[in-house]
């Protein structure tokens, strides 16, 4: 059976993609990105894109987020029309973005400062810090902080909204291997015990792997689903799993990059 964070809290959105097609108008006419994409995100599950660079995997993360309209199709959370960006829904990009004039402290409130429940919530700003380890940087500025440090940063300035979706765009992809290996597994750590959906883009096959329930493989733009991998294996995972080698060969094969392994 594949472990999800349902076990913990079902606090996670159900996601459903139907039938979704994408175009952008460029100089000359219209360009393709999607093509006709159905997939489906249970509560508590962590799914992963793979797909070549430029094929419309952010371009589906945006579209799920909410921060912009598909041209055709329908994506639905809790069987809900996703119209707009929801506070339920937290993007975390590969760029922390933080302000540098605040603390840690004060990029993790922007939310609850924005909603005007500050006052309120600040024990759960302190609970965020503690969960992704940052409680002695508090009061901290950006500049002081190494790359993973920042990415902690933004994922607990996700986490202290409580999503129910958390959409990942390589929030991994600029960090040394070294912490990024570090980081993957903090990451599965706050799924598991914060209970959100995930969905998340990444160019990395073994992190896919590493994180998700299920991989989902898209081909060259205009983007199609070309294969779905279930990752039968429980958490923590041990990355030189024989299972996890095979489906490593299985999914560079969908991705024609099997040749050189």
């Amino acid at each position: 059976m594949v472990e999800t964070a349902e076990a913990v809290a079902a606090t996670g959105a159900r996601i459903d993609v139907r039938g979704v097609s994408h175009w952008f108008k460029v100089p000359g006419g219209v360009l393709q990105v999607l093509d006709n994409v159905d997939l489906g995100v249970q509560p508590g599950e962590f799914v992963a894109l793979l797909g070549p660079s430029g094929c419309g995997k952010s371009t589906l993360l945006r579209l799920v987020a909410g921060l912009e309209p598909a041209t055709a199709g329908r994506i639905t959370q809790d069987g809900a029309p996703i119209l707009r960006p929801d506070p339920s829904r937290i993007v975390v990009f590969q760029d922390p973005t933080l302000y540098p004039w605040r603390s840690v402290w004060d990029n993790v409130a922007l939310g609850p400062q924005a909603r005007g429940a500050l006052k309120a919530q600040g024990a759960r700003i302190d609970e965020a810090l503690k969960l992704v380890g940052l409680s002695e940087f508090a009061r901290a500025f950006p500049h002081q902080l190494s790359g993973g440090m920042a990415q902690r940063v933004a994922l607990a300035r996700a986490l202290v909204n409580d999503p129910q979706l958390l959409v990942l765009d390589e929030p991994l992809g600029k960090l040394d291997s070294l912490t990024r290996i570090a980081m993957q597994s903090e990451l599965v750590g706050l799924w598991q015990r914060s209970g959100f959906s995930a969905l998340l883009v990444t160019h990395d096959v073994e992190e896919a792997l590493f994180l998700a329930n299920r991989v989902i493989i898209l081909s060259d733009r205009p983007a199609r689903i070309v294969a779905e991998l279930a990752v039968d294996l429980p958490y923590p995972r041990h990355r030189g799993h024989a299972r996890l080698a095979e489906l490593r060969h299985e999914a560079l094969r969908h991705l024609g990059l099997d040749a050189t392994w």
